[in-house]
């Protein structure tokens, strides 16, 4: 049994540490601050009715109430569900009933009292639900305990190597699991500052490096081509920066090699919400050398490899989907293994790579045929901003795959030079040009919105 929370355990010991840095308002929070807001936020939330182990739903920008909120939740014992800011009503109606929730705070005020009753709680108490975007079908609550997010920010905090002087902008979405978990938690286990952002707008993170002088950057594949492409980019001063990191999706060489090229280190991590947003580490001299690798598993990640499929055991696993045995059963085995649905590959030194997404494989005439594969070459084109590879049926291969483009370049030239740089075979059979494609605010392509207009445009032959 706990007698403390996490928030308040960290103002307990650094409670003058500047914790939180708000770019639009200019307010500095310390713990003790910061811990104040959420003991006023949890008054508010048990003030509505909220009781241990009831569900309350959280929606609004990133802001420090919605981070006071998000903390209440250990305060009150209840859990806690933050909502999606794109999510539609009817997404949202699905969310409230699928976990049965008491109520939802989108005016995220917080009371003149303090809340500082704590309920008889331990390690296994789930903190919060995450759902999944459901492009896939219906969304799933991830059932994250509190051990999954303590194990995430010791283990990242050691592995990682970060510090109590570190400073880092956040300007992904704090309804996502890498909005809190990546980085915020890990830097504030070791008493860090986070320099929160309402939104992400490339210009302002540059100035917030600048200004509050980070030392160190998550971000995500979008957001560092963004942050590339900016004017800043080439004469933003980085002398204080330790490295960068980028996840959610694989991250293209080409960006990898621009950022080195400005002197700083471009690591590559991994985490799925199920998992734990961080599970692989390496260190600044391996990112160099390893380029486009994950790292290896941190301490106490079990990895295996089950027909080129990554499975993951460890304390950071998560409890699986609130009311939805058979999505947790199909996911998660007997032995407390989590099928993750990610190829990749372990080289000789014990480095891994992500490969692609297993769902995402197709074949055709007989060959496996990885999209990601396909994709990494079609942004290294130097006019072309994005692109994404959706496969489709196709009467003499079986299945072909259809490229969508964000990018001004013909389509014979895309082809001629990617038949210079993969197997025929694998060339898109169609390609469709688009002004940006469908991504979730963590960076992620939403292919299921592709599929449709892929098998619109998939007719026709094409050379072998």
């Amino acid at each position: 049994m706990f007698d403390g929370d996490f928030l308040s355990e960290r103002a307990r010991l650094t409670p003058d540490k500047t914790a939180l840095v708000c770019v639009e308002t200019g307010q500095r929070l310390t713990y003790a601050d910061l811990n104040d807001r959420a003991e006023r936020a949890a008054a508010a939330i048990v003030a509505a009715g909220v009781q241990p182990g009831d569900r309350y739903g959280i929606l609004g920008p990133n802001s420090i109430e919605l981070l006071a909120y998000f903390f209440a939740a250990e305060k009150t014992g209840a859990i806690v569900v933050p909502l999606s800011t794109r999510a539609t009503e009817h997404e949202i109606a699905q969310i409230v009933a699928d976990c049965g929730m008491k109520v939802v705070f989108r005016e995220l005020t917080l009371s003149d009292a303090r809340h500082d009753r704590r309920p008889a709680t331990n390690d296994e108490q789930i903190h919060c639900l995450l759902y999944t975007s459901g492009t896939t079908g219906k969304p799933k609550g991830v059932m994250i305990p509190r051990r999954q997010l303590y194990w995430n920010g010791y283990n990242t905090a050691v592995n990682w190597g970060l510090r109590e002087d570190d400073v880092s902008p956040i300007y992904t979405p704090l309804y996502h699991a890498g909005g809190v978990a990546a980085f915020l938690i890990p830097i504030f286990t070791v008493g860090g500052t986070m320099v929160l952002h309402k939104s992400f707008e490339p210009s302002a993170v540059w100035r917030t490096i600048e200004r509050e002088r980070c030392t160190v950057v998550l971000g995500v594949p979008t957001t560092w081509k963004l942050l590339m492409d900016a004017p800043e980019f080439a004469a933003a001063d980085l002398s204080h920066v330790r490295w960068f990191i980028s996840g959610g999706a694989p991250l293209p060489h080409y960006i990898i090699d621009a950022y080195q090229k400005r002197g700083v280190a471009m690591k590559q991590g991994y985490g799925m919400t199920e998992v734990g947003v961080n599970c692989f580490t390496m260190t600044v001299e391996e990112s160099r050398r390893k380029p486009g690798s994950i790292g290896k598993p941190m301490m106490f990640t079990e990895i295996r490899l089950v027909d080129d499929e990554m499975w993951i055991r460890g304390p950071h696993v998560s409890k699986g989907y609130w009311n939805n045995p058979e999505a947790t059963a199909a996911a998660f085995d007997a032995d407390g293994w989590l099928h993750t649905g990610d190829l990749a590959r372990r080289d000789d030194e014990g480095f891994f790579y992500i490969a692609g997404r297993k769902k995402d494989m197709f074949i055709s005439g007989g060959v496996n045929v990885y999209p990601a594969e396909i994709e990494a070459e079609l942004v290294s084109h130097p006019r072309i901003a994005d692109a994404a590879v959706v496969a489709v049926p196709d009467p003499t291969w079986g299945e072909v795959g259809v490229a969508f483009v964000v990018g001004d370049v013909a389509e014979e030239e895309i082809n001629d030079y990617l038949a210079a740089r993969i197997a025929r075979l694998k060339l898109p059979k169609r390609y469709v040009f688009l002004e940006s494609l469908p991504r979730t605010p963590y960076g992620k392509v939403e292919k299921a919105l592709l599929v449709h207009p892929a098998r619109s445009a998939g007719s026709g032959e094409r050379p072998r």
